[in-house]
């Protein structure tokens, strides 16, 4: 007979062992596959032969991969903080007092929640080189040479970052609303009262409040911009030519257009560990920042 304690035990694993076994089956052994991949060379059918750092010397040479990297490096830069300073604008005007602010809420939110496909087929519709809205627009302003948008090797990556600040911002939106309400009204009664205006409410109350908020939003929105994948694929596929082709994306035609499956492991380990740095260098300038 068990005792007690182990029967408690045993239950309580139980209700774990699912859960676990899922992670373990599709997350944490694909995850050891691929880096075991990543010094090796496999096509998909034949055996898997071991061949070192070559994965990695290669990269050197691959004209392909380093656009990649420039590109994901611009996308993040690009959008990590428009998306941030848009959800926080949002935020402040619909936590004010205005009428109708529970129906703006979820206009807002919508395209987070909507379908990718969806989303990015009414934008190619909007920025459509030919009849589409905004370039109808611009040219009743007068405007010439009106730009292809995610046609045109100068706008590609506009077009995707745009639509990935117009996708994500509800989502940031409502992160920054839930903070904002947890600023004590007595912060901003104080200051009122020693004659402070809406500015300096913002910069001594809001903003230095809201620095756990931000950090967060900042970590979360990094990290899914080096992970980007879907929308380049939906709007641009990549091209034109290599304007807007990302890790992901050349990691994804390594391994199942080619069937390099050993060289598309190396530049997933090459995201993981440039992900990984820019994380931890984000949490060392935010522990230092917290005790300056």
């Amino acid at each position: 007979m068990l005792d007690r304690k182990t029967r408690r035990n045993l239950v309580a694993y139980s209700f774990i062992a699912p859960n676990f076994i899922g992670f373990a089956v599709f997350t944490l052994g694909p995850v050891i596959f691929a880096f075991v991949l990543a010094f090796s060379q496999w096509n998909g059918n034949g055996a898997v032969t071991f061949v070192g750092l070559d994965n990695f010397v290669k990269m050197g040479s691959d004209t392909r991969f380093w656009s990649a990297l420039k590109n994901t490096v611009v996308y993040a830069v690009s959008a990590v903080p428009f998306t941030m300073a848009s959800a926080l604008g949002m935020a402040l005007l619909l936590n004010s007092r205005i009428r109708g602010k529970e129906v703006f809420r979820a206009v807002a939110f919508f395209p987070y929640v909507a379908s990718i496909v969806a989303c990015t087929a009414v934008w190619n519709i909007i920025f459509s080189p030919g009849a589409g809205l905004v370039n109808v627009i611009l040219n009743s302003l007068g405007v010439e040479n009106l730009p292809k948008w995610a046609a045109d090797k100068h706008w590609a990556m506009f077009t995707v970052v745009t639509f990935s600040i117009w996708k994500d911002m509800g989502y940031y939106m409502v992160i920054y609303l839930a903070g904002l309400q947890g600023i004590s009204q007595e912060l901003y009664e104080a200051a009122s009262l020693d004659g402070a205006d809406a500015r300096q409410k913002f910069m001594y109350i809001t903003w230095p409040q809201l620095k756990p908020t931000t950090f967060f939003i900042i970590i979360m929105l990094t990290i899914n911009s080096f992970k980007i994948y879907d929308r380049v694929m939906l709007i641009t596929g990549g091209g034109p030519g290599t304007e807007t082709l990302v890790l992901v994306y050349h990691i994804y035609d390594m391994a199942f257009s080619n069937s390099r499956f050993g060289y598309a492991s190396a530049l997933a380990v090459v995201l993981f560990v440039l992900v990984l740095t820019v994380t931890i260098i984000q949490f060392k300038g935010e522990k230092n920042y917290a005790n300056s």
